[in-house]
């Protein structure tokens, strides 16, 4: 388990070097994430071995969500004088990214050629 957290943090290091290093306006765990996609792709039994530590880690990913609920609540105040323009952008942004969604299934359904009439 060691090793595998040690591979996910030294491609996280990687990416993150590559992408300030050439200026790239991509983040660099982004880029480390598509190197993890590469190795996965080359050595597929890599993805059945770092299973186990994925899962660990995921099983600790609601911990990051508490800083976010204490400034929910900590702000309750602020959040009750702007709830119309909240809602209003929370329900716009969900519905453009549901159509967002739906035209990039479109389009990829047409550029394979799997569309279901």
């Amino acid at each position: 388990m060691i090793s595998h957290l040690t591979l996910l943090l030294l491609l996280q290091l990687a990416g993150e070097v590559i992408a300030r290093g050439l200026g790239l306006p991509v983040p660099g765990p982004i880029l480390g994430l598509l190197m993890l996609l590469s190795l996965f792709a080359a050595r597929p039994d890599l993805s059945e071995r770092i299973r186990s530590t994925n899962a660990a880690i995921l099983g600790y990913m609601s911990l990051l969500f508490v800083p976010a609920g204490v400034g929910i609540v900590g702000h309750l105040d602020l959040i009750a004088d702007e709830a119309v323009p909240l809602l209003v952008t929370l329900v716009a942004s969900t519905l453009l990214a549901l159509l967002s969604a739906a035209a990039a299934f479109t389009a990829v359904a047409r550029l394979t050629g799997q569309r279901d009439e």
